[in-house]
């Protein structure tokens, strides 16, 4: 049995420890606030600030983990190498985690190192960098903070008017004391994929069906599997995913964005843990849910292969407002749905737009993807979080 320290206990994190304890492992799981959704399934839980290095030492040198498992970008990624050195593993590894919690280091290193295909991009530090980084990179752009999650400070700058408001909103969505900011030229692409690309201790680099997205305020809202894409820009995809993963090192699941545009394959964002379009997963499209996979991986017990095993959608449950102890409203009429589920995570608190569950569908190999993600949105939309 591992002792497994989870460093984010959100809903991901939830579904990564039931699959880590039904494979027997001890999980303490760790985050900013109590009775965080993981927090409700490990063996122990610790509520510290992860970016105050000096508490993430103490709790580290109190539990004396085998393993630890970081699940959000808000953390004191530099002393992971530390810990690496204590001969305690770190998922993927110290290297991949301070690369890919900060947009600055992952982008540099696929563009100039690996030379993956991106988009123009220009690094801000302040208003009047970012005035600048935007003429060069051109109107539309995007601009996102280089260390943020689930969407939080990103905008899109459609005139020279939209600059300060991007600044602003992108300093207020920021997580850490990083004020920098990425400015992105806009990729006109038809399509945005998450390729779920599983990094193995004794075996070889896997690839999930890729899984199709639709995204508002930065945050996924449906997720599809699989995803429409043509042989050749998925081959494409898993020869970048495989780069680029290769050189980070590690073994975990990771969740490798990419936009599909006319001319071929974008390489966009990349994670070093489960992916939250990947919840499509826990509608068993897959022979190991994306949690399973990375459970596995982490332990180092081989996987022989990724299978489809039907098609699926999830669409997320969102909060309209501020509130505490929510109830779930329409939850039976939900429930009533034919091949479907809702996964409620339990987070204790709600906020405009938090996600605090998903609807989940399935039908058979060969059936409408369109149909079942259809099916998913009207789930979702049965279910009223109520506070």
């Amino acid at each position: 049995m591992k002792k497994i320290m989870l460093l984010g206990s959100g809903e991901l994190g939830k579904e990564f420890v039931i699959a880590v304890k039904r494979l027997g492992q001890y999980v303490i799981a760790v985050d900013s606030y109590n009775d965080a959704p993981a927090q409700q399934v490990a063996d122990e839980r610790e509520v510290i600030n992860m970016l105050d290095g000096d508490e993430l030492d103490r709790i580290v040198a109190k539990h004396k983990p085998d393993i630890i498992v970081p699940e959000i970008e808000a953390i004191r990624t530099e002393r992971f190498y530390d810990y690496e050195k204590q001969n305690i593993q770190v998922v993927p590894s110290a290297k991949a985690a301070n690369f890919t919690m900060n947009r600055k280091a992952i982008r540099d290193l696929a563009a100039k190192e690996l030379g993956l295909r991106t988009a123009k991009y220009e690094y801000a530090n302040s208003y009047e960098e970012l005035v600048a980084a935007v003429k060069s990179v051109g109107i539309p752009c995007v601009v996102k903070p280089l260390m943020s999650s689930s969407g939080k400070g990103q905008s899109v700058i459609k005139s020279q008017e939209d600059i300060q408001k991007a600044w602003d909103y992108a300093q207020a969505g920021k997580r850490g004391d990083y004020t920098e900011v990425i400015a992105e030229a806009f990729v006109k692409f038809d399509s945005e994929i998450t390729l779920l690309t599983v990094t193995q201790k004794n075996g070889n680099t896997l690839f999930c069906p890729p899984i199709g997205h639709r995204q508002e305020r930065g945050d996924y809202q449906e997720s599809w599997q699989p995803a429409e894409i043509k042989s050749e820009h998925l081959k494409e995809a898993q020869d970048m995913a495989a780069k680029v993963t290769n050189a980070l090192s590690g073994a975990g699941i990771w969740g490798v964005e990419f936009f599909l545009a006319p001319d071929g394959v974008y390489f966009s964002e990349l994670s070093p843990r489960p992916h939250d379009t990947g919840m499509v997963t826990l509608a068993g499209t897959q022979n190991f849910s994306e949690f399973e996979l990375h459970a596995r991986a982490v332990l180092g017990f081989t996987i022989p292969e990724i299978t489809m095993e039907r098609v699926g959608a999830s669409a997320v449950i969102l909060a309209d407002k501020e509130g505490n102890n929510p109830r779930y409203l329409g939850l039976e009429d939900a429930m009533n749905s034919k091949l479907s589920d809702v996964k409620i995570f339990g987070k204790p608190t709600t906020r405009p737009y938090r996600r605090m569950a998903v609807a989940l569908t399935y039908d058979k190999l060969g059936s409408n993807v369109d149909e079942v993600k259809k099916r998913a949105i009207e789930i979702a939309q049965k279910v009223k979080v109520s506070v």
